[in-house]
């Protein structure tokens, strides 16, 4: 039986890629503030709208890390591997990710908030 419960996990991995996104989106905003682009409005309301998703579910998952008595900490990361220390209850585990994958994932992520319903509108109407 594994000490770290499946359901732990799944918040754990939250806990690491929701704070990226956020960091990138907000960077990304700015970009776009700044920008030459003759209609910021639309792209800026995307990011904010994912990224308003994206805080939601950072509260959420806090909530849950507080009841459950869980944290994470970000032990170190070079070129290759970032790792981190899962902590719950009396337990601790230690886990490295590629880089590369939490690169990858933070993006596929980001696709998934901006395709959320909220995002596209056409003449008023939103496209679920």
């Amino acid at each position: 039986m594994p000490l770290i419960p499946g359901e732990a996990l799944l918040y754990f991995e939250k806990m690491i890629y929701l704070p990226i996104i956020i960091k990138i989106l907000e960077r990304d905003r700015e970009v776009i503030e700044i920008s030459s682009f003759k209609l910021k409005g639309p792209y800026i309301n995307i990011v904010e709208s994912a990224l308003n998703s994206v805080r939601a579910e950072l509260k959420e998952t806090n909530v849950y890390a507080r009841r459950k008595n869980i944290k994470l900490i970000k032990r170190g990361k070079d070129g290759t591997f970032t790792e981190y220390a899962f902590i719950c209850g009396d337990h601790e585990e230690t886990r490295r990710y590629l880089n590369i994958r939490l690169r990858n994932r933070t993006e596929e992520l980001i696709s998934v908030y901006f395709a959320k319903p909220g995002n596209y509108y056409t003449e008023g109407a939103v496209i679920k």
